[in-house]
């Protein structure tokens, strides 16, 4: 009994610490899971309405619900690998009756017709010796996939919440743009009724009403066009919250905070921090221990296992000193002949080991060009906008000219109209860039990893 004793204590030391490193790994996710949401970057835009969209994102998005499942699905791979590395206790209790059994001989001694009962209550315990250290190997590699699930999900947070927030600006300057439409059609039917005036008073011809009729159509179209798009826009924000029927609140176009000072260069070792390098470099450590391990399983293997129980053939005796059971071993295994299945296996790992080096290189001068065309489109549509700036300015110095013309007399009314309506034109520019230089900078936080752009160069 005290053997047994023994044994159910030695398992109980070997479960316990498994226990308190699951709770560990729990608690180190939902860190990291904070640190993904990433807030204090999307506090820049100062949209309170953004962050609490952004919030129910990542409780409601099924996209972010399976990268997290998956990275749960890992530390139980690992935690399963990590069983094979310890020895394992089972009990596998037996009864059986023999009815009547025909007469066995042993040798020259001869027994006759027989019925018995076996009982067997055995605690059974295997090990097998890691000499090689494959079992530690595949532990290591398995740690390698949680890894790359932990950078998969990292991933998906960055991709969705920046999808979410491209789509939300875009969202706003289309509101801004159907808007500014609705005054250049109003105006533009202000133009026909003038023109048709002047027509009418034999001071033009019917071929200005006839174009400015045409004109009124195209803007139409253009609007008819703007608000389809809202409602793509619209329908792709509730799905990405997982509600078709959410109701998108949103800013104001005017009261959109535009980011200024972000960085004009970016060190390439800000790569470092995207989640497909790291996902690359994790790659190719799992396949150097595929290949070790596809080497470790051409050397043989032992396994020590034992007994320890009762064996009797009948209820009473069970417990008796005499119906003890023990016995111990050790079991070599070595693979003769497998028809060179071990080494095409070994041959097919070192394969996808190159494999993984060629992917990791293709991936650094991917993710420098994807950061340094984020830098540019940054760049450029900063000065798109700030142009548009200028060109809006300048077009409204020209309208104030026309009414003051109006006022004396020495413009018309219609003079007049044709101002407003290209004034609003170029605010449609000025809209459009405004909004772009706001997504380009969300692009380039996506290409850098999801670093906030203001703490770009700290810790490089």
């Amino acid at each position: 009994m005290k053997k047994i004793t023994f044994l159910i204590l030695l398992l109980i030391i070997f479960v316990m610490p498994c226990f308190a490193k699951q709770t560990a790994n729990d608690d180190e996710m939902n860190k990291n899971t904070i640190i993904y949401l990433n807030l204090d970057w999307w506090e820049n835009y100062k949209d309170e309405f953004l962050i609490n969209h952004l919030k129910k994102l990542y409780e409601a998005n099924y996209d972010l619900k399976n990268a997290q499942l998956r990275v749960k699905e890992n530390e139980k791979l690992v935690k399963m690998q990590l069983a094979e590395e310890l020895p394992s206790l089972s009990f596998d209790g037996f009864v059986s009756r023999d009815f009547r059994s025909s007469m066995q001989k042993f040798g020259d001694m001869a027994i006759p017709n027989y019925s018995q009962t076996n009982i067997q209550l055995p605690l059974t315990m295997s090990y097998e010796i890691d000499i090689w250290g494959k079992n530690r190997l595949k532990t290591k590699r398995n740690k390698e996939q949680l890894k790359i699930s932990e950078q998969q999900q990292r991933a998906a947070y960055i991709s969705v919440s920046s999808d979410f927030a491209a789509e939300y600006f875009n969202l706003i300057k289309t509101d801004k743009l159907i808007s500014i439409q609705n005054q250049i059609i109003s105006i533009q039917q202000d133009i026909i009724s003038k023109v048709k005036e002047k027509n009418n008073a034999g001071l033009g011809n019917i071929n200005e009403v006839l174009q400015e009729e045409k004109l009124l159509t195209v803007l139409e179209e253009e609007r008819n066009q703007l608000e389809e798009q809202r409602e793509i826009l619209l329908n792709n924000l509730s799905a990405l919250l997982s509600s078709p029927k959410e109701d998108i609140i949103r800013k104001s176009y005017d009261d959109i905070v535009v980011l200024y000072n972000l960085p004009s260069r970016i060190n390439s070792e800000i790569i470092n921090n995207r989640p497909d390098y790291i996902i690359r470099e994790a790659n190719i450590k799992q396949a150097g221990y595929d290949t070790k391990i596809a080497k470790k399983e051409l050397l043989p293997s032992f396994v020590i296992f034992g007994q320890l129980g009762f064996n009797a053939y009948s209820a009473a005796s069970m417990f008796n000193r005499n119906s003890q059971l023990a016995n111990a071993g050790i079991m070599p295994s070595f693979d003769i002949f497998s028809g060179g299945r071990k080494i095409a296996f070994l041959q097919y790992k070192k394969y996808k080991y190159e494999e993984a080096l060629n992917n990791y290189h293709k991936t650094v001068l991917d993710d420098i060009k994807e950061v340094n065309l984020g830098l540019f489109n940054l760049k450029t549509a900063e000065k798109n906008y700030q142009k548009s700036k200028e060109r809006l300015v300048n077009q409204h110095k020209i309208n104030s000219l026309i009414i003051d013309k109006n006022i004396i007399g020495t413009a018309s009314n219609l003079d007049t109209l044709y101002s407003e309506e290209a004034e609003l034109t170029v605010q449609k520019d000025e809209v459009t860039n405004k909004i772009n230089y706001l997504i380009s900078s969300i692009s380039l936080y996506k290409a850098v990893g999801g670093k906030n752009l203001y703490k770009l160069n700290e810790d490089i």
